[in-house]
């Protein structure tokens, strides 16, 4: 138990965070601390904590009268309560913030966007379909350490043509591809998005917007928190539930 309390707070406290143009915010977790793998050699801060955010990992003290952790692959079992359990925690939050870009309930004043691969989607009309929007940037940290969530999230909906999830990049469309060789993203990129983030006076990164079915925005927010992702989420599954 204490094991997963311990890795679940590494979780959380690694995402409570967002970028802007002037200032970064974001929980610390001590970096002094000593962290073994298995087989004893000390690893360093950066490394164990993406072991752990991963939710691969677990972190266990095996003496309780040394300050030292060792960090351990969990079993599938283990993972699955982990996940549980971080998305109870998630559940039990209040909701995010909105941003102060997109007000809840009134029409999203969509446009015409192409993606990198060329495809065209038309947000300026209803059309029964959910527009899921991430506005955000590569050299964004909280925009970067959200992604493979989100692609879980992605994965959950692959087989619902009428969910549609839109990444709105600030970078070019070299850029953003160098980046995807080797960083999988899984959202429809959208290259040179620095016009729709002016239009809509996004300032801060990442941001997230669900357009429903009615072209209403359902739901809207600022940064990455613990439960940032847990509510895109929980707002999709209720738009298809209502059907607006």
């Amino acid at each position: 138990m204490k094991t997963y309390l311990l890795a679940l707070f590494l979780l959380i406290a690694c995402q409570s965070w967002a970028q802007s143009t002037t200032t970064t915010t974001k929980s610390k977790i001590d970096q002094n601390t000593p962290v073994r793998d298995e087989s004893g050699i000390l690893l360093p801060y950066v490394v164990w904590q993406k072991m752990v955010q991963s939710g691969d990992f677990g972190l266990q003290r095996p003496d309780p009268a040394v300050a030292e952790y060792q960090v351990y692959k969990l079993s599938t079992e283990e993972r699955q309560k982990l996940a549980d359990r971080k998305k109870a925690y998630a559940a039990s939050m209040p909701r995010p913030r909105a941003s102060d870009s997109f007000v809840e309930g009134r029409k999203f004043d969509g446009e015409k966007i192409t993606d990198m691969n060329g495809n065209k989607f038309d947000l300026r009309n209803a059309d029964g379909k959910i527009y899921v929007l991430n506005f955000w940037f590569i050299n964004c940290p909280p925009c970067k350490k959200e992604i493979p969530e989100l692609n879980e999230m992605v994965a959950k909906y692959k087989d619902n043509k009428n969910v549609v999830f839109l990444a709105i990049a600030l970078d070019n469309y070299r850029d953003l591809k160098d980046f995807l060789e080797t960083f999988q993203f899984n959202y429809h990129i959208v290259d040179d998005g620095r016009y729709f983030a002016d239009k809509y006076k996004v300032k801060g990164f990442p941001t997230h917007v669900v357009v429903g079915r009615d072209g209403l925005i359902k739901f809207s927010t600022l940064g990455l928190g613990a439960n940032t992702v847990y509510w895109v989420d929980k707002t999709i599954t209720e738009q298809l539930a209502s059907g607006s």
